[in-house]
This record gives structure tokens, sequence and C-alpha cells, in this order.
């Protein structure tokens, strides 16, 4: 899944506080649902999730847990880069919803190998992983039977990521769903400071298909995959839009009232942007989403971009 939010970074578990139930502690009626990673997608889960769970949602930073608590969670502070911290998460909730990044660096994602030490046998998990799997497809649609060939370490530490909680799953009898994730955006997630900055993009000859899902949408199919999932099922989160990436930039830019970015040929982009930007402007693929609605049976929100970005016009005036 990608992500244009720099993760806060904290230490170690704390004590709960005085008078706050402790996560281990039985609460009649609603089973335990375990959220790792409760960022701007966990939130909108929330509102979703409560009336049916009991949420303990996992963060790192003690700054958070007010606002956890006043959306309904119970914050549970502990570090997924800290074994040691989640050992008191073992066997808390049958179900778990997995969407912490992988670390920064290196080729394999220890924070989920981390927390397959802590899942119960027979345990529901929906991991978010990345359509960044697939490596550059060369504009060619495709479903979720095509093989993946991650291009650079992130996509590379997802794969692991997925291969991990797949052997746990065999081994524990566990019911995996994987939703592939393209670009997230909705109001507050567009590339404002990247228009407002005037980084170019690249021309119509050389430009890439993108895929893109609104947040309240990959909210709504994550809990949809909790209860319609199949076992060990991969599903594309992708809305129907068929855009190449410089359009889905004018789209933007028109809905906000901004200019829309120059466009240059490769070469030239080449010496403007960032490598790591670069490396998103280097892979071109469409993603089939028919499983997602056969299976899950999510009518979409906003099943294109455009449909998303109908009521964001308010921030001409930023």
């Amino acid at each position: 899944m990608k992500s244009y939010r720099k993760q806060k970074s904290g230490r170690h578990a704390g004590k709960p506080q005085a008078g706050k139930p402790y996560p281990g502690k039985p609460h009649f009626g609603k089973p335990n649902l375990l959220i790792l990673g409760c960022g701007d997608v966990g939130m909108r889960l929330l509102p979703l999730l409560r009336g049916r769970f009991r949420v303990l949602a996992v963060t790192r930073d003690a700054a958070n847990a007010g606002d956890l608590r006043a959306a309904g969670a119970v914050p549970v502070l502990a570090d997924l880069d800290q074994p040691a911290t989640l050992r008191r998460l073992a066997g808390l909730a049958h179900t778990v919803i997995h969407l912490a990044p992988p670390p920064g660096t290196g080729e394999t994602d220890t924070r989920t190998r981390n927390v397959t030490a802590i899942l119960p046998e027979a345990a529901k998990v929906v991991y978010v992983s990345t359509t960044g799997v697939y490596g550059d497809l060369g504009g060619r649609l495709v479903d979720e039977t095509q093989p993946v060939a991650p291009r650079n370490l992130r996509a590379r530490r997802r794969v692991d990521a997925e291969r991990v909680l797949r052997n746990w799953a065999r081994r524990a009898h566990g019911r995996l769903s994987i939703l592939r994730v393209p670009g997230i955006y909705a109001a507050d997630r567009l590339p404002l400071e990247r228009l407002r900055q005037g980084t170019p993009a690249l021309d119509a000859a050389d430009d890439v298909h993108t895929n893109h899902i609104h947040a309240d949408d990959l909210a709504a199919l994550v809990r949809a995959a909790l209860h319609r999932g199949q076992p060990q099922r991969v599903y594309h989160a992708v809305d129907d839009s068929d855009l190449r990436m410089a359009d889905y930039f004018d789209a933007v830019a028109d809905a906000v009232g901004l200019p829309r970015p120059p466009r240059l040929p490769r070469p030239e982009l080449v010496q403007r942007v960032s490598p790591t930007l670069l490396s998103f402007m280097s892979e071109s693929r469409r993603l089939a989403n028919g499983r997602l609605k056969k299976e899950l049976g999510l009518r979409l929100r906003y099943p294109t971009v455009a449909d998303g970005l109908q009521g964001v016009t308010v921030l001409r005036q930023d």
C-alpha cells in the first residue's frame, strides 16, 4: 500500500492507564479485534467495526492513545520492531487487521514475522499489501492470478510479508485475506504539495497506467474481507478508473484549482525528480477488480477518481 505519511516513532510498550480495561480481560458481548498500524485507514475503519467488535488498536506512540480511545478503540502500546512488547498480545484476538507497513530497509518484513509469532491458531487475518508487488506490466490488464515480480526493495518487503503470512496460515489453519492496494486518495490525501511545487509529470507518449482507491472505500473493503473474504485469497482493492498518472494529477489540479503539472518526456523528467518518485513513474499496470465485486459483494462509494474528487472543490481556498 503506498503511503505519503511518515510513521511516527515510538518506544517500548507501557502499562495500561489506571482505570482503563486491560486488553486481556474478558469483555462479554463482543469479540476482540486487533488492528496493527491504526493510521488513517485504521481510523476510518473504527466506526465500521466498533459496533460488532471490541477493537484493540496497537500504536507505538503514546500520543495517539487519546485519539484512538475517542474513536472507540482500546489503545495498546506496542512496537512491531520490539518483539518483547508484543508478547502480551498473544491470543488476545482471533480477528486481526494488519495495516502496518514493513520496515524502511532490507528485503524482508521483520515486523510481519514478529506479528505471526503472536497470532493464535485458526485466526482470521486481513493483510493490506500493495499492487507494487507486480512490478512493471507494461500497462497490461491483469487479475489476481498474475505472478508477482517486484522490482524494488519496497515491493520485495511486501512480497516477503505475504509469503510469511501464507506460511503461517497453512501451519496454523488460519484464514488469510490479502488486499493489494494501489495509490490511496481522499480529500485530505491528495498530492497538493507536488502540484504547488510544479513537479513535472510524464508526457502522453511515456506515461504509465496507475490504479487508485478512495480511503473510505478501502476501509469498507477491509471490513468486507473480514466477513466474506475467502481463505488464502488475494483481492485487488482498486476502483474502476482507467487513468494514466499524469491524467490523475491533472484531475486533482482541476478539482482544487491548481495549475496542471508540466509534462516532460522521460529522458528529461529523469533529471528533475527523485529516484523514489521515478520508481513510481516507471511501472505501468491495470488491475482488474472483478473478484472484489463478485466475492466481497461491495459496491464502491467512489467507483472512479472523478467521483471521489467531486467533493473536494472547497480546497480551492487553500
